[in-house]
């Protein structure tokens, strides 16, 4: 296979976009990754859009249309991908599938959400509803917001079957919080937790479902914002004027999906993102204990302990305890999330999984705010989900030699 290098990556501050159009937040986010390496659309070959709920929320559809109104991406070849919160990985791929097809030596991968109105307001119970599409129909009887419902339930599983508290997973949030006051990207920048906070049931912070152990601080944020990357072979580089020195190799990738049905399929432990991580550290030649650079999909804290445990850096059961450990700060083992991950980072369902792979790329690179950048960084991977644990999407990255 054509080795596949990050030549660009753009993003938008994570939170709300205000009266941005979609045409307009498409656009920004393609002009904004040509800017960095000085090249204009039209040297871009092929393009993939992800989004969640732009048909619901946005009442939009044919993006890859949208994207084409940028002067020099008529006529090319676009679509968009939906994979419920995998869209932005699933984007990632489309393009790289493209290109080791031999359609085009450069594309763009763009991935954004837009959950909030004109005013940046968020209207709780339609978000709620709409989320719950990408859950199996039968599980979503009785829960008025489906998927913290449904993690509420995986993190009682997860705190049964190995003995862990609700404080040990609550050191995530409180390390990603304070991971994202340094990331001028971070929709919750201007936020600081103390562990007592995001235990204790006060002011903001309460149990999201009666009964069972998730709250406020346990949760990712309802974000609007967008994030591109702009990828190409060796040949495409050449094309674009950019050395490999500056760039990032995607050197593994990975995608499975499991049954979309929680019941009878062991989500502590899913098969499909094992594989996925597995077919991607394999692909790149590479072991968990080579990485050092890790974002992993947090849409809720029991997710950072899984998703820890997903990417090889520990056992089933034991994520949690490598965060309460300080293994996965900036400046600990492997740091993970450095970016805030998506409790404290943000969350705009499309955009997380492009979001994931350009910070890592930064961090690669030595690019990332000095505050958080992970010393002698030496290979990153990422872990990107969609629905109940259900659709994954993982990378392995380099820095290209």
């Amino acid at each position: 296979m054509k080795p596949i290098y990050i030549a660009a990556y753009h993003q938008s501050k994570f939170g709300k976009l205000m009266g941005m159009t979609v045409a307009e937040i498409l656009d920004n986010a393609i002009q904004g990754a040509c800017r960095q390496i000085g090249a204009p659309a039209s040297a871009l070959d092929v393009g993939s859009v992800g989004a969640a709920c732009n048909f619901s929320l946005n009442e939009q559809g044919l993006l890859a249309g949208l994207m084409a109104m940028t002067p020099g991406l008529e006529g090319k070849p676009i679509e968009a991908v939906e994979n419920a919160c995998a869209s932005g990985g699933q984007a990632v791929l489309s393009v790289i599938y493209k290109l080791q097809l031999g359609m085009g030596d450069t594309g763009i991968a763009v991935g954004f959400e837009k959950m909030r109105d004109a005013e940046g307001k968020v209207d709780g119970k339609l978000i709620g509803k709409v989320l719950g599409h990408f859950s199996h129909p039968g599980e979503r009887e009785g829960k008025v917001f489906v998927f913290p419902h449904i993690f509420a339930e995986i993190m009682q599983a997860y705190m049964d079957e190995y003995g862990i508290t609700e404080r040990d997973l609550a050191h995530i949030p409180v390390q990603e919080y304070a991971n994202a006051r340094f990331n001028p990207w971070a929709q919750m920048s201007k936020v600081r937790i103390t562990l007592d906070q995001a235990v204790n049931i006060d002011g903001i912070n309460r149990y999201v479902v009666d009964g069972l152990p998730l709250k406020t601080y346990d949760c990712s944020q309802i974000s609007d914002g967008y994030a591109s990357l702009i990828l190409a072979t060796g040949e495409g580089l050449a094309k674009l004027g950019i050395p490999k020195s500056e760039c990032v190799e995607i050197a593994g990738w990975g995608q499975a999906t499991d049954p979309i049905r929680k019941a009878g399929r062991d989500v502590l432990r899913p098969a499909g993102a094992y594989r996925a991580m597995r077919t991607a550290y394999e692909m790149a030649g590479a072991k968990p204990e080579d990485v050092n650079v890790a974002e992993v999909h947090d849409c809720f804290s029991v997710m950072g302990a899984i998703g820890t445990e997903v990417i090889g850096k520990a056992e089933p059961g034991r994520g949690a305890q490598y965060w309460v450990g300080g293994k996965a700060r900036p400046d600990g083992e492997c740091g993970i999330n450095t970016s805030g991950g998506l409790i404290a980072k943000g969350h705009p369902i499309g955009a997380t999984g492009i979001a994931m792979i350009g910070w890592s790329a930064l961090q690669l690179l030595g690019r990332a705010p000095s505050e958080l950048q992970v010393k002698d960084p030496k290979l990153a991977a990422t872990f990107n989900i969609g629905g109940p644990i259900c659709a994954s999407v993982c990378t392995v990255l380099r820095a290209s030699r």
